[in-house]
C-alpha cells in the first residue's frame, strides 16, 4: 500500500475492499470528537459523504476511539487501523494519534479525497487490512522563514495543512531578520510600522547587484497569530515561535535605533536590509535591550502557548561589540570574557527569563559558543557536531544539519535548476538523512528530540517557489521523521519511489508545485551520495 510517511506494521487481507457510500456513518467515542469534525469537514468535502452520526455496534460505519490507557503516554500519537467488509475501526493512543491515523485513513481512500469537493463518479474504498504506527521522534518539524519573504495568512495555514497530511507536528516559525518584522507588538509598533517593509528585494543569491525596485513586506496582527496557532492545534501541530537575537536584527534597529550599537555607527541611518547574507548590525548588550525584548517575550507568550520558544542566537558578527566602548565595559562588569560570553550572557539571561514563566528556550547551536545556557534546547544546523556536543552534556537536540536537510538547497546540478544555493540535496539524498549522530550512546541519543526538515526564503518569492523548493523532499524527511527506517545505506529508496507515484497524485489533488520526478527508473539507481557544494555559492542561513 502507498502510504507515506510508511507505518510500523500493515497487512492486508487480500484483495477485496470496503466500500463506503451514503449510508456510512461515523461512530465517535470519548475523546474523538475532534478528528470526527476533521473527517466530516475535510472527506465530507471531498466525497460528498454525509458521515452521519451512527451506532458504535452498526455495520458500514468507521469507529473512532481513543485508548484511554495510552492517552497521557508516550504512545500518545500512535494509532491502529483495521478495516473490515462491515466497516472501519480507528483507535488512537491518543487525539493526537487517532488524527493521524484518520491522515492514513485518508491516503487509502485515494488522490481524489485530497481535493476540496467531489469529482463526478466517485467510488470511496478502503482495502481491508491492518495497521499498527507511531512516529519514532516526538519532533518532527518544518522551519518556515517567513522574514526574507513574507507569507500571508492564508499560505501559513495551508502549509499547516500539508504539514499534518505528512504527520510533520512542529511549525518553527522563522518571524524576524535583518531583512523583516512580521509580528505585531502592540506595546512597540515600529516593529511592524518600519520593520516589516524594506525598499527593494535582491535577486537570486549571488555577488551581481540586481534588485527588485519595489517595496516587499507584510506582517501578522496579533489575531493572525491566534488564528494560526488554533488552526495548528486543531491538527495536532505546536509552533515554535522564533525571534533572532542578538544577531540579525536589523529590522528591530531600524524601527527603534537605541536597540543598535550607537557608540559606533549612526543607527538612525538604518533602513530594513535589502541584502541577503549575515548584517553587520546587532543588537547592543544593553539593559535598555533586554527590557525591550522581555517586553517583546511578554506578547508572544500570550500568543504562542507552547513549550518552546525559539531565541535564534546564529551568525552574530561581534565586530560592533569589539569596537564599541560600551559593550567592552559590559564585558569586564559582567567577567564574561569576551565577545563570546557576552552573547552566552544574552542567551542565558532569556533562558532564565522564560524558565521563570514555564517556557524552555531553544536556539541554533551557535549558542553552545561562550557555555550552554542551562535548560536550553539547540537546534544544530551546522553539521552534527553541534547536535553532538549539546547532547553529550545533557541538552536536547533538534537536529536540522544544512548539509542534509536545508531545503532551499537546489535539488540538482543540472544548469536549469533555479538559483543554484548550497548544496545539490537530491530527494535521495533526504531520504538517507540519519537524524541520530552515530557516535552518541543510547543515553546521549535520547536527548534527540527529533528532526527538521528547513525552508529559508531568500530565493522564495512566492508560495510557487516555495512548493517547488518542499516537494517532493518534505515528503522524504517525514518518512525520515516518522517511520523507524533501517541505516542509511539500506533503505528501500526504489519503494519509496514507487509508493511516490500514487503520492505525486494526491500532491497534485492539494494543488502542490512539487518538482517533477526526473532521472533514471528505480531499478536504475545505484545508492545516493550526499551533493557537494555549488562552486561560488556557499550556503548560507
Amino acid at each position: 500500500m502507498d502510504v507515506i510517511p510508511g507505518p510500523a506494521y500493515a497487512h492486508r487481507y487480500g484483495t477485496d475492499f470496503w466500500e463506503l457510500g451514503p449510508g456510512t456513518g461515523l461512530a465517535v467515542g470519548e475523546g474523538a470528537e475532534p478528528a470526527a469534525r476533521w473527517l466530516r469537514s475535510t472527506l465530507g468535502a471531498a466525497t460528498g459523504l454525509p458521515l452521519a452520526p451512527a451506532s458504535a455496534h452498526g455495520d458500514d460505519v468507521i469507529r473512532l476511539s481513543v485508548d484511554p490507557a495510552a492517552a497521557n503516554s508516550a504512545a500518545a500519537e500512535s494509532y491502529q487501523l483495521a478495516v473490515t467488509p462491515k466497516g472501519a475501526h480507528l483507535i488512537g493512543g491518543g487525539p493526537a494519534g487517532l488524527f493521524w491515523g484518520a491522515q492514513t485513513l485518508r491516503q487509502l481512500l485515494g488522490p481524489a479525497a485530497f481535493r476540496r469537493a467531489p469529482l463526478p463518479g466517485g467510488q470511496w474504498r478502503l482495502p481491508l487490512l491492518h495497521i499498527q504506527d507511531a512516529p519514532r521522534f516526538r519532533w518532527r518539524g518544518l522551519m518556515l522563514d517567513v522574514a526574507r519573504h513574507f507569507m500571508p495568512k492564508d499560505g501559513v495555514l495551508r502549509y499547516l495543512d500539508l504539514m499534518a497530511a505528512h504527520k510533520l507536528n512542529v511549525l518553527h516559525f522563522h518571524l524576524t531578520d535583518d531583512q523583516g518584522w512580521r509580528v505585531e507588538i502592540k506595546r512597540h509598533p515600529r516593529l511592524t510600522e518600519v520593520g516589516s517593509w524594506r525598499a527593494r528585494t535582491k535577486f537570486g543569491h549571488r555577488a551581481s547587484p540586481l534588485w527588485e525596485e519595489k517595496p516587499h513586506g507584510g506582517y501578522y496582527t496579533q489575531d493572525d497569530i491566534r488564528e494560526i496557532v488554533a488552526y495548528a492545534a486543531e491538527r495536532h501541530i505546536a509552533v515554535v515561535p522564533e525571534i533572532d537575537v542578538p544577531g540579525h536584527s536589523q529590522a528591530a534597529i531600524a524601527a527603534y535605533p537605541e536597540l543598535g550599537n550607537t557608540d559606533v555607527i549612526d543607527t538612525t541611518s538604518l533602513s530594513v536590509w535589502d541584502n541577503w547574507g549575515i548584517s553587520p548590525n546587532v543588537l547592543a548588550p544593553t539593559d535598555n535591550t533586554l527590557r525591550f525584548y522581555e517586553g517583546v517575550f511578554e506578547e508572544l507568550l500570550e500568543l504562542f502557548p507552547g513549550e518552546f520558544v525559539h531565541l535564534g542566537g546564529d551568525e552574530c558578527l561581534k565586530d560592533q561589540w569589539r569596537q564599541s566602548a560600551t559593550a567592552q565595559a559590559r564585558i569586564k562588569e559582567l567577567g564574561v570574557g569576551d565577545e563570546d560570553g557576552l552573547q552566552a550572557w544574552f542567551v542565558r539571561h532569556f533562558d532564565t527569563w522564560l524558565s521563570a514563566r514555564g517556557r524552555r528556550l531553544i536556539g541554533w547551536d551557535e549558542i553552545l559558543e561562550g557555555g550552554l545556557a542551562e535548560g536550553a534546547a539547540v537546534s544544530s544546523w551546522r553539521g552534527y557536531e553541534g547536535g553532538v556536543t549539546a547532547a553529550r552534556a545533557g541538552h536536547d537536540v533538534v537536529m536540522c544539519p544544512e548539509q542534509q536537510v536545508y531545503l532551499d538547497h537546489r535539488q540538482a546540478d543540472g544548469p536549469d535548476e533555479p538559483v543554484p544555493i548550497g548544496y545539490v540535496r537530491t530527494l535521495e539524498d533526504v531520504y538517507r538523512f540519519e537524524p541520530v549522530p552515530a557516535e552518541l550512546t543510547a543515553a546521549e541519543a535520547a536527548h534527540v528530540l527529533g528532526t527538521q526538515a528547513n525552508l529559508w526564503t531568500e530565493v522564495m518569492e512566492d508560495h510557487a517557489r516555495v512548493d517547488y523548493q518542499a516537494f517532493p523532499r518534505l515528503a522524504a524527511f517525514a518518512e525520515v521523521a516518522w517511520s523507524a527506517l533501517p541505516a542509511p545505506a539500506e533503505r528501500d529508496f526504489a519503494g519509496f519511489e514507487r509508493r511516490m507515484t500514487a503520492h505525486y497524485r494526491r500532491l497534485d489533488a492539494l494543488g502542490v508545485g512539487y518538482r517533477p520526478p526526473t532521472g533514471p527508473l528505480p531499478w536504475q539507481r545505484r545508492p545516493g551520495v550526499l551533493g557537494r557544494p555549488i562552486e561560488g555559492s556557499p550556503p548560507n542561513k
